[in-house]
């Protein structure tokens, strides 16, 4: 049975929650630390955005229809979802159950850095830093559920705020195999979009 696109981004929502809280849960296997771990390695933002209050308030405004077309192919619909996190995007594509979620996590305030420490304490079950994207640090991490056709890519638009896209596309979608270069897609867009804000 296919998870609804709201299912897909409550759990990845809780993921980055349990991620960036450091709040201990017994139940869900994430190791965290009684003392500071080590960041050794977290790449600084040094070409931070500031001006996000739009891009926080509308996130599918980030976007063009025609910018996302043409990563993505024809869009069904498009909704907003308000998350414990942040409020995200989903684009719906034609090319059905294909979804793209994307949005800033202003829950988070310690960016890129949650992540390193939660992979430094065993939270996360992928953890891969990637070519930074128009500049800005980048991240492919999951904590589970992992599977074709998904990725979850963190982008450091500041040193405390990240910008986090989720593809979750089906195996006729044309980017089936490489749904981390079409998250790499959007966050060159976005990031470009919210530079000139």
């Amino acid at each position: 049975m296919t998870k609804t696109t709201t299912e897909v981004l409550v759990a990845g929502a809780v993921a980055l929650a349990v991620v960036i809280s450091g709040c201990s849960d017994r139940n869900s296997g994430v190791s965290v630390p009684t003392s500071a771990p080590s960041t050794v390695g977290v790449p600084a933002v040094t070409d931070p955005i500031s001006n996000t209050a739009k891009a926080e308030a509308d996130p599918c405004g980030v976007l063009s229809a025609a910018e996302i077309e043409s990563i993505g192919g024809k869009v069904k619909r498009t909704r907003t979802e308000d998350l414990t996190t942040g409020v995200a995007c989903t684009w719906v594509f034609e090319v059905s159950p294909t979804t793209v979620s994307a949005g800033l996590v202003t829950g988070n305030k310690n960016g890129l850095r949650s992540l390193y420490e939660s992979n430094a304490t065993g939270g996360l079950t992928t953890f891969r830093p990637v070519e930074p994207i128009n500049g800005h640090p980048a991240v492919v991490y999951a904590n589970g559920g992992e599977g074709q056709g998904t990725c979850t890519l963190a982008v450091g638009i500041r040193d405390d705020l990240v910008y986090t896209i989720i593809p979750r596309l089906s195996s006729d979608h044309p980017s089936f195999a490489d749904p981390c270069g079409m998250a790499t897609k959007v966050a060159a867009a976005a990031i470009k979009n919210l530079k000139k804000s």
